[in-house]
């Protein structure tokens, strides 16, 4: 990888050089992902067999998983696998409940009463992808919130096996939370026929889970159709930027960026240090580590789209990162939580030599499923409130319409809405 020095790039060259991969082939993937779906819309069930024979390479005559096979994945795992789903489980749902939102009531004026109440979202979709490698970590990260919610009818979309299975480990996980309905559909496919519905898969509200570019797409599209499904965020391919200096650990640092980039090869790893010996150290360590990982092949596909730039400064290198806006920010300098006022878009941020990402994305107990492509400037990664809708309500006595009843006249009759301004007088009449 070739080592970069900010100050000596225009702007055009800086935006080539944070440009992710996934925005490259953008106007292709529109085209194909919107093809795909109108498929699912027009042929249903019929399309599905015929995509999961072009795609996953095996046709299906029913595409949900059994009760009896979600039982029988809890034998078909290892125990120390099931033991560490349910170490997992417990942190996740610990980190998840802390932060839930609860309602609240308040009378703005005598008379007045204004709520705030928590619903769950009625139907909602998760997306476990298992591309080149099962995701039960994701499986986890959706159901676990999706509890805590009270959403009672849930659906769980993953890719099948070669066999025509899905993955034992991803039904364990699905199991732990309390996922009863799993289907096994990957893909645009699978995104699709969850925005719709089809004869087997019934439609949802709103879709959850990550994916790849294609899987990306497919929500964004769906979420914009007439009759589709809402989403909870762009969550594409992973993407990591560590911001390092003199004193980082180059095999820890290394270690990070091939622990995205093996992710598939449309992960962007980025690497900024004020220090011009790390980064030669780094890509060194890249080398070596390559050499024996076994998906070196996805990680060097990665790292082609991947950079190590070299900054003046640790306050420049906040300055680009809050501009990239990554999914998971590292923080692999010294006395990082003094540096953590200065991060103001990120979807994760690991403080230290001793937080790997990885932890993120397995166990530490927050989320893994994290806005990417830049969308950390406006969205947080996923919570219990993701798979909630909040109603206001309001209670108003006699007291209360004289006591705030004048203001929404004067406003009204402001705006030149004389049927709003009615709805308030008459009643004010009639309580005179």
């Amino acid at each position: 990888m070739e080592i970069l020095v900010w100050n000596e790039l225009d702007a055009s060259q800086r935006r080539l050089a944070l440009r992710r991969p996934a925005q490259v082939v953008g106007a292709e993937t529109t085209a194909a992902v919107a093809a795909l779906i109108q498929q699912v819309r027009t042929d249903g069930d019929a399309a599905l067999r015929a995509l999961g024979r072009r795609f996953d390479g095996v046709e299906l005559d029913d595409f949900e998983v059994p009760q009896s096979a979600l039982v029988a994945a809890q034998a078909a795992v290892s125990p120390e696998l099931l033991a560490a789903i349910d170490d997992a489980a417990t942190r996740i749902e610990r980190f998840h409940r802390a932060g839930m939102a609860s309602g609240f009531a308040i009378d703005t004026a005598p008379g007045v009463r204004c709520e705030r109440v928590l619903r769950p979202i009625r139907r909602v979709g998760l997306y476990v992808p298992a591309g080149s490698a099962p995701l039960p970590s994701t499986a986890l990260m959706l159901g676990i919130p999706a509890r805590l919610a009270g959403c009672r009818d849930v659906v769980l979309c993953t890719p099948p096996r070669a066999d025509g299975s899905a993955d034992p480990a991803v039904l364990a996980a699905a199991a732990r939370c309390g996922v009863r309905r799993v289907f096994k559909l990957g893909g645009v496919q699978a995104i699709a026929a969850m925005a719709f519905g089809t004869t087997s898969v019934p439609k949802r509200d709103k879709l959850f889970g990550p994916g790849n570019g294609y899987v990306t797409e497919a929500k964004r599209q769906v979420a914009m159709a007439d009759g589709g499904a809402a989403i909870d965020m762009p969550a594409g391919p992973s993407e990591v930027l560590v911001i390092a200096d003199g004193g980082a650990n180059p095999v820890f640092v290394s270690a990070d960026l091939l622990s995205q980039a093996e992710h598939g090869p449309d992960s962007q790893v980025l690497l900024l240090s004020d220090d011009a010996d790390l980064l030669a150290r780094v890509r060194m360590e890249l080398d070596a580590q390559l050499a024996d990982l076994p998906r070196a092949g996805i990680a060097r596909h990665a790292l082609a789209a991947s950079r190590l730039v070299r900054v003046d400064t640790l306050a420049q290198a906040f300055e680009i990162s809050n501009d990239y806006a990554p999914e998971h920010l590292i923080l692999a300098v010294r006395d990082p939580r003094a540096w953590l006022p200065r991060i103001e878009a990120a979807g994760s941020v690991f403080l230290g030599d001793w937080a790997p990402e990885a932890l993120g994305d397995y166990c530490s107990g927050t989320n893994h499923v994290l806005p990417t492509g830049g969308a950390a400037r406006w969205c947080g990664g996923l919570a219990v409130s993701s798979f909630q809708t909040a109603i206001t309500v309001q209670e108003v006595n006699p007291d209360g319409l004289r006591a705030i009843g004048p203001c929404a006249i004067e406003l009204a009759a402001t705006e030149g809405l004389e049927a709003h301004r009615r709805a308030v007088s008459l009643r004010l009449e009639a309580i005179a």
